[in-house]
């Protein structure tokens, strides 16, 4: 028997407790599904109770462990009550995926009105912000964790017409950097994941434009856009012991999208 350590059980979750934001639909529910596939209780979180239950019971069905808290991140209270709930019902925090987002906007950065700007930044920015904090001082009593946020390719190349979108997911690429450096001590991990193009309803008004996704298929070196459960692998790895020495990573997955030029 050789003395080197066995890889595939440093992916077991099993005995930790997940938060996934905006995991009614697309890229969260997604991430929320492949971690509770490997034995994390998951907590589904969006803003309607119902979408978040009928997750919650489609997981249940295959014998997966979660439970649906329906919250809206703009809202500070409904985040300190995310948190509460998820303590009451499994004991603690060990991973958090900052997934939800907003873009109410799509045109020129000189177009948007204030009210656009702070809505944009308040979703997207300070309730991961917020959030993480909160989760912090059940991570450091648990001895760690990890936390991904869900940047964007956006926040790294700028495109058209999503400028404060781009912006804000910048923004969280620096935050994901700041907090992997402030709570290493702690053992938290922090890292981001930058999709690139997902079919997912957050993007429909691209994929279900003919012209504009050819356009951006004959630019991707894969071809094609991706589907939301091509970027649960990667939030599966961050969350898990296999990922023990990543943090402050800012890892793409988006078809080769940033190295098309």
């Amino acid at each position: 028997m050789s003395n080197h350590k066995r890889i595939s059980p440093l992916f077991n979750l099993e005995g930790k407790v997940a938060i996934v934001t905006g995991a009614s639909k697309g890229i969260g529910e997604a991430i929320a599904r492949g971690l509770a596939e490997f034995g994390a209780k998951v907590v589904v979180s969006s803003r309607s109770q119902e979408s978040v239950d009928a997750v919650a019971a489609g997981f249940k069905e295959d014998g997966l462990e979660a439970i649906g808290i329906a919250c809206h991140i703009g809202h500070k209270d409904q985040l300190e009550n995310l948190v509460t709930k998820t303590i009451e019902a499994y004991g603690g925090v060990d991973i958090l995926v900052n997934n939800a987002a907003t873009n109410p906007i799509f045109g020129p950065i000189n177009d948007a009105s204030d009210e656009i700007f702070d809505k944009i930044m308040g979703v997207n920015v300070k309730s991961p912000w917020q959030l993480s904090n909160l989760v912090f001082p059940s991570m450091k009593s648990r001895g760690g964790g990890s936390i991904i946020n869900i940047s964007s390719v956006e926040g790294s190349k700028p495109g058209f017409g999503l400028g404060l979108y781009s912006v804000s997911k910048a923004a969280i690429s620096m935050l994901t950097q700041n907090q992997a450096k402030e709570w290493g001590f702690n053992k938290i991990r922090v890292n981001a994941i930058c999709p690139g193009l997902v079919k997912t309803k957050f993007s429909k008004a691209l994929w279900t434009n003919d012209t504009l996704l050819n356009q951006v298929q004959t630019q991707i070196p894969s071809g094609r856009i991706a589907q939301p459960d091509e970027m649960a692998g990667l939030a599966v790895f961050l969350a898990s012991d296999a990922a023990s020495y990543c943090t402050g990573g800012i890892y793409t997955a988006d078809g080769g999208y940033l190295i098309a030029g």
